[in-house]
């Protein structure tokens, strides 16, 4: 008896669609359920749900199949580039002419050499012995008493060939020098011996352009 009480009571306190504000001033998910009829359509006769094939996009038809992985060939090797008109001009007049110098880099500081010369690098070059033979190909410019050729930045090192000879290392006397600072009664002493490497130019030739083309 008690529940049927409650119940009416609740029925009779419900609020009639009337009452209700119009549909554009309810939230977004109110509006939607109370304005549109919700349809869901049945599966065509013949095909089951489960059976209903979905289309294929554009893209995926337009793919080719996967097949086995094939090892691509390697490229071939780059071509090396041709040299200007007026390199093949001037080029077999250096290579004629004797005494040429050179201006090659190593580790990136330039250094002007002719056949003979020797070079005092002001470091110790990591990786090398004395006897060792190094082949310089950074130059930025070949010439002789009559012609020069610049680089942008280097020369092309088929154009030349210079080879330099490791002779030893060298190293300076021991420095030492006393450091101070201004309100500061403590000495620092620092000790110092630079250490160089001693490099001979044992080649420098200026190659044909027959042997560099052929």
């Amino acid at each position: 008896m008690f529940s049927r009480t409650i119940r009416k009571s609740i029925l009779d306190t419900r609020i009639p669609t009337s009452a209700l504000p119009p549909p554009f001033l309810l939230p977004n998910r109110a509006r939607f359920f109370n304005t549109t009829a919700q349809h869901v359509e049945p599966p065509t006769d013949g095909f089951k749900a489960s059976e209903v094939a979905t289309p294929k996009s554009p893209a995926a038809s337009s793919r080719p199949a996967a097949t086995s992985s094939i090892p691509s060939p390697p490229p071939p090797p780059p071509t090396p580039a041709s040299f200007s008109p007026s390199v093949k001009e001037q080029l077999p007049l250096l290579a004629a002419q004797p005494s040429h110098y050179i201006s090659a880099h190593i580790h990136g500081r330039p250094y002007l050499v002719t056949q003979g010369d020797i070079i005092r690098l002001p470091f110790r070059m990591p990786g090398v012995v004395p006897g060792d033979i190094l082949r310089l190909n950074r130059a930025s410019s070949l010439g002789s008493r009559d012609y020069t050729l610049k680089g942008a930045p280097y020369l092309d090192e088929r154009i030349f060939e210079c080879r330099a000879r490791v002779m030893g290392t060298e190293a300076e006397p021991m420095r030492i020098k006393e450091k101070k600072k201004q309100r500061n009664r403590r000495t620092k002493t620092v000790r110092s011996k630079h250490k160089f490497t001693i490099l001979r130019i044992s080649e420098l030739k200026v190659n044909n352009l027959e042997d560099i083309e052929g």
